[in-house]
């Protein structure tokens, strides 16, 4: 990475698009079968959640980004916190395995948050911008 330079993960835009389309199609079919209420209640929550987290991807889409200075995390919904390197105590991935699953999530511990990221979030491996990090934050030790 080149001084002055911004690395950022974002969530990828087909994954987005996904959203959205589920988000339309469940709507969609709450209208369609109207006469049904039991049916048009759970697909109207269902239409919702999918609302909720399309318009999440699109309102912060960049998870995290990365520079000389620190970090830039989301929080909460779409909410954006700047973090300088040496507030942050750790940097890991957490691998954990249950039944046939496998769920990575890339840690960032500071000393009153614990920020977690999924690869659906970075739109990259977990393990990749871990290392990402390791590297820019060694970097800017110096």
């Amino acid at each position: 990475m080149n001084a002055g330079a911004r690395r950022r993960w974002r969530v990828p835009p087909g994954q987005v698009a996904v959203k959205c389309a589920a988000a339309a199609a469940v709507t969609a079919l709450a209208v369609l079968y109207g006469h049904d209420p039991q049916f048009v209640f759970l697909a109207a929550a269902a239409a919702v959640g999918l609302n909720a987290l399309a318009l999440r991807d699109l309102v912060a889409p960049v998870r995290l980004a990365a520079d000389e200075g620190g970090l830039t995390v989301v929080t909460g919904y779409a909410g954006r916190r700047r973090v300088a390197w040496d507030e942050i105590s750790a940097i890991r991935v957490d691998e954990r395995r249950r039944l046939l699953l496998r769920t990575r999530m890339l840690e960032i511990e500071t000393a009153d948050d614990l920020h977690l990221l999924s690869a659906f979030d970075l739109g990259a491996d977990v393990h990749d911008v871990a290392d990402e990090l390791y590297r820019l934050r060694a970097r800017t030790s110096r």
